[in-house]
């Protein structure tokens, strides 16, 4: 794709005038963005590229755009196309931009049970077309942004809409049309998941800290990172990583100059910010606040890697759930997490339905989320595991 078959909007007046060439346009709109993920603390896109046949392709940058305003007025009307929405709809979502209609490629090939699903395994087996990933991991804030990141951006939106159409076909031919719908439907509105209440409680290598004093200095590492991260805009992991904040407990320091030691201890902000992780360490040394072991959230079901040896019953009902959703999912060519969530069968296996005909299996089922057509392929094959 060169230069001349896409445009750079780099403002607000720029951004008007592209909404205007998209809404004369035609047909479904494709949607991509370009996060900074594992670079910056944000999740906000540091791109939006649109296509439309009759209009052409548009790079938004959101750094120089104040009001997307124009640009969601025009992105109506017609289905959004998008490779993996769930990843992307958030942070369109926070400039303003959300579609009416959804048409998920990524989703749309998992329910036809390619073996590969990324952009550009799809866009090979369906297309015939190859699409370098060579600027897929790179980093997004940067300005000015090179040309040749550019020009992959645009060519990933641009064969949006004619991947849609391969999709769509294969789903009518394997009569899953109305299953993907469901799904797609499923995506545009589900709702962000809720923060944790103990963030730092998910630190890798933190299940490591058994010691209310230990999880007192991990969680007060974990704070002083996670604010110098927000204020620098900057992944966590950048300034020290998991690693570090686990080597430096386990150490138990005596002094900042021990801390500075410790080989163990790394990342870019470990020695140029050491007082700062000093004082975190000094706070989780002395606090009387120390957390206890980790709570299962209200409502919650415990680990089923547990259930073995504490609930034998309940491990046994989740084994014979999987094997039956795996067997059907092999009928229906594609990946047992799409026949029904993994999450729901366990709930299921923990806390089976008091009704367990394939009715009341199903209304259980709908109260956790399930969709229709799932419902009307798991509901009687599940319940057979509870009359047997």
């Amino acid at each position: 794709m060169s230069a001349e078959q896409w445009t750079l909007v780099t403002d607000d007046a720029g951004l008007r005038r592209a909404s205007d060439l998209i809404a004369s346009g035609e047909g479904p709109f494709g949607v991509d963005t370009e996060r900074a993920s594992g670079f910056t603390y944000s999740n906000r896109a540091y791109l939006v590229q649109v296509f439309r046949r009759g209009s052409g392709t548009f790079l938004f940058d959101p750094v120089g755009i104040t009001d997307f305003t124009p640009l969601a007025a025009a992105l109506t009307g017609e289905e959004w196309v998008l490779h993996s929405a769930d990843q992307d709809l958030p942070s369109l979502a926070e400039i303003g931009l959300a579609p009416e209609r959804l048409f998920d490629t990524e989703l749309g090939s998992r329910l036809l049970g390619l073996d590969r699903v990324g952009l550009g395994s799809v866009t090979a087996e369906l297309l015939g077309i190859e699409l370098a990933k060579a600027h897929s991991a790179s980093d997004w804030s940067t300005r000015p942004l090179p040309e040749p990141w550019l020009e992959y951006a645009a060519l990933d939106v641009a064969l949006l809409p004619d991947l849609r159409d391969a999709v769509a076909e294969r789903l009518r031919d394997a009569g899953k049309s109305e299953f993907a719908a469901q799904e797609f439907e499923a995506v545009r509105v589900r709702l962000p998941k809720p923060k944790a209440a103990e963030p730092w409680r998910k630190l890798t290598g933190g299940n490591r800290m058994k010691s209310p004093r230990q999880l007192a200095m991990t969680r007060e590492l974990w704070t002083a990172r996670d604010e110098l991260a927000q204020q620098r805009d900057v992944a966590p992991g950048r300034l020290i990583p998991d690693a570090s904040i686990v080597a430096a407990v386990t150490a138990n320091p005596r002094s900042a100059g021990e801390l500075a030691s410790l080989k163990t201890f790394k990342g870019r902000a470990s020695r140029s910010e050491l007082e700062r992780w000093w004082r975190a360490i000094l706070r989780g040394k002395t606090t009387e606040d120390l957390p206890g072991p980790k709570q299962r959230e209200p409502g919650t079901i415990p680990s089923h890697r547990g259930w073995a040896q504490r609930h034998p019953e309940a491990a046994e009902r989740l084994t014979e759930l999987r094997a039956v959703v795996t067997a059907e999912a092999e009928r229906q060519h594609m990946p047992p997490e799409n026949l029904i969530s993994p999450a729901l069968v366990r709930e299921l296996a923990w806390a089976p339905p008091s009704d367990p005909s394939p009715e009341g299996i199903a209304n259980r089922l709908a109260e956790l989320g399930a969709r229709p057509w799932q419902l009307a392929l798991v509901a009687p094959i599940l319940s057979v595991v509870f009359v047997e």
